[in-house]
């Protein structure tokens, strides 16, 4: 089995916020294969699939950002799963609007979602999808910045690398983090993954 988790933040204040963006990549792929989450016993919602004859998990935390590592933890206590079976998708305003970069392991970046999933489970070596909300915020605006509301324009923009991201992850469920990492290496050959690609038919 492989385990999915997205960062972001329970509630209906937080839906399509630039902080949620794990959770939104991580919808889009529960509506594509119809699954729906279920409560756990623990700090996340989740929802069970299967993709090639490989099973998956998606897992959303139920506390905020700054503790996803106890969705984390919890899941790895109650499941056999080796930590480069589990894929974290992150938003990261280090990174241009809407662009995607894949990482085998590394640290946090600054970012305290993955501070924590880091902290619990006490090593780095998970592989992670980054996708960017841009840092155009003044001074001081982070948190109010991260915690706005995707607008229509934005969302049509990011809708090309959102699609590739779910993209990605399927090829994380059926053939593990290098087979992700060669199809994305395919793709940005040929689209510039800085600029998200325009939809296509």
């Amino acid at each position: 089995m492989r385990a999915i988790l997205g960062i972001g933040n329970p509630g209906a204040e937080y839906v399509d916020t630039k902080h949620n963006a794990g959770f939104i990549i991580l919808d889009k792929l529960a509506d594509k294969f119809d699954l729906s989450y279920s409560p756990s016993k623990y700090d996340y919602y989740y929802a069970e699939g299967r993709l090639n004859d490989s099973d998956f998990c998606l897992i959303k935390p139920t506390t905020y950002v700054n503790l996803s590592g106890l969705a984390a933890k919890d899941f790895f206590n109650n499941h056999p799963l080796a930590v480069e079976d589990f894929l974290v998708v992150v938003d990261d305003i280090h990174l241009e609007l809407g662009s995607v970069r894949i990482r085998k392991q590394g640290g946090s970046g600054g970012h305290n979602g993955l501070e924590s999933i880091i902290y619990h489970l006490e090593t780095e070596s998970f592989p992670r999808i980054r996708f960017g909300i841009g840092g155009k915020f003044e001074d001081g605006n982070q948190a109010g910045y991260v915690l706005s509301k995707f607008n229509d324009d934005e969302f049509k923009f990011i809708e090309g690398n959102l699609n590739l991201s779910v993209d990605l992850i399927e090829k994380f469920i059926s053939g593990g983090t290098q087979s992700m990492l060669d199809f994305f290496s395919k793709v940005s050959q040929k689209e510039n993954l800085t600029t998200p690609p325009t939809n296509k038919e």
